[in-house]
C-alpha cells in the first residue's frame, strides 16, 4: 500500500474542508506548487489534486496551477474535481497530468462512462464518494440513492480499471477511517481500491493495508502534523 498526499485547491490556495462542506475550509498553504515539491521531497510515488472549485462548478477552474504543479515535480499527478467531459480530460492529460479521477460523471450517466473508460483505460480513476453509503455528486452537494458497491460494481463490469472510495462524514475529520464501508468496497469488486477519507494515525494506514486497498489518500493528518511525512516513505 502506498500513501497518497493530497493537494485541495480552492481559491488558487491549498486547502481543506471538513466533510466537503465549503463553508468549513481552512488554509494550509498559498503555494500549492511549493506544497507538491515537499510531498515530492518527502518520498511520495503519487501526488492526488483535487479542484474543488472544478467539483462545484462542473467545469475545472484551476487548470493553470496544475500545469505548473506538473512541471515542477517529476512524481506522477492523479487530478480530479470538474473532469465531466473527454475534451477536459484531453486537455488534462495533454499538460502533464498522468491519471484522472472522474465521479459525477460515473454515477449519474454510465453510457458516457463506459466511453470514458474506454478512451482512457488506466488513465481513468471512478471516484465514488459517499455518505451513509449512498452515492454522493456534484461537489458532494448531492446525495442519490444508489450505493456505492452497487455503483463500483456495475463500473468494475464496464471496465473500470480502480476506483477512489471516499467516506464524506470521516474527510478533514481526524476521527479515523470506516474500515468496514472500506473492506465492504475491496470484498464487492476485483480492481484496486484506494481509500480516501479519515486517515489520522499510523494505526489506520495499518489497518488498510491489512484489508488489501492499494493506496489511502492522506490530506489533513499531513497538514496538521497529526501524521509525520515520514509516513510517506514508511508505506512505500
Amino acid at each position: 500500500m502506498i500513501v497518497i498526499p493530497a493537494i485541495d485547491l480552492r481559491g488558487g490556495r491549498c486547502v481543506r474542508l471538513v466533510q466537503g462542506r465549503f463553508d468549513d475550509e481552512t488554509v494550509f498553504d498559498e503555494d500549492p506548487v511549493a506544497v507538491a515539491r515537499r510531498w515530492q521531497e518527502a518520498g511520495a510515488q503519487l501526488i492526488h489534486v483535487v479542484d474543488l472549485d472544478g467539483a462545484r462548478k462542473g467545469v475545472p477552474q484551476h487548470f493553470h496551477v496544475i500545469e505548473q504543479i506538473c512541471r515542477a515535480v517529476s512524481v506522477p499527478i492523479e487530478l480530479g474535481g470538474g473532469l465531466r467531459d473527454r475534451g477536459v480530460i484531453e486537455q488534462a492529460l495533454g499538460f502533464g497530468v498522468n491519471r484522472v479521477v472522474v465521479g459525477s460523471v460515473a454515477a449519474l450517466d454510465e453510457d458516457l462512462a463506459w466511453r470514458l473508460i474506454r478512451r482512457f483505460d488506466t488513465q481513468l480513476v471512478i471516484g465514488i464518494d459517499a455518505r451513509d453509503g449512498k452515492v454522493a455528486v456534484r461537489g458532494w452537494e448531492q446525495v442519490t440513492e444508489r450505493s456505492a458497491t452497487d455503483l463500483a460494481n456495475s463500473l468494475a463490469d464496464l471496465g473500470a480499471r480502480r476506483i477512489i472510495y471516499t467516506d464524506i462524514a470521516r474527510d478533514g475529520m481526524l476521527t479515523g477511517v470506516n474500515l468496514d464501508a472500506m473492506r465492504e468496497m475491496v470484498a464487492a469488486v476485483c480492481i484496486p481500491v484506494i481509500a480516501s477519507g479519515g486517515v489520522s494515525s499510523r494505526e489506520d494506514l495499518q489497518a488498510l493495508a491489512g484489508i488489501g486497498v492499494e493506496g489511502a489518500i492522506v490530506g489533513k493528518a499531513l497538514y496538521t502534523g497529526a501524521l509525520s511525512p515520514d509516513v510517506i516513505r514508511e508505506f512505500d
